[in-house]
């Protein structure tokens, strides 16, 4: 089984939503019908922070400013395991009024993007939906794991 290995950031607004993406159809999948946080795969030889901030150019054309880890997953799918990091991106604001149109990658893989929120928005991963983000990151603590292999 291969390893894909990703890096995605949680941005929290002040009303406790997050900053979401909707992926378009793109690499052979369809369309998705869920919001993800934005973020990507690493490079072959690159660092987690170094991958989040070039996966957050490329996506919103916004300089992420990289906080502590908070979470990481591990899961299944299309028969390769995931490893994800979730990093809190701290510089909220600049991510409120975005014009992707300047990003690099925007057009090609994002359909909408904006601050959702996890408790009535269908958003992956579902993890989300139940943990209270916001404690964990005013109340530092190790990152929790979620396994689902």
């Amino acid at each position: 089984m291969n390893r894909r290995i990703a890096i995605r950031a949680i941005i929290l607004d002040e009303d406790g939503k997050l900053f979401c993406v909707k992926l378009k159809a793109y690499g052979g999948k369809g369309p998705r019908d869920f919001w993800c946080l934005p973020g990507g795969g690493l490079d072959l030889g690159e660092g987690l922070q170094p991958a989040l901030k070039r996966e957050m150019l490329e996506e919103t054309a916004v300089a992420a400013e990289v906080g502590q880890l908070l979470y990481i997953q591990q899961f299944s799918f299309e028969g390769e395991e995931q490893l994800e990091f979730f990093f809190h991106v701290t510089n909220t604001d600049d991510y409120k009024n975005l014009d992707i149109s300047v990003a690099t990658h925007a057009e090609e893989e994002i359909a909408e993007f904006g601050f959702v929120d996890p408790k009535t928005t269908h958003i992956l991963p579902e993890f989300l939906t139940t943990v209270d983000v916001a404690d964990q990151i005013k109340n530092p603590q190790p990152p929790k794991v979620f396994n689902y292999l």
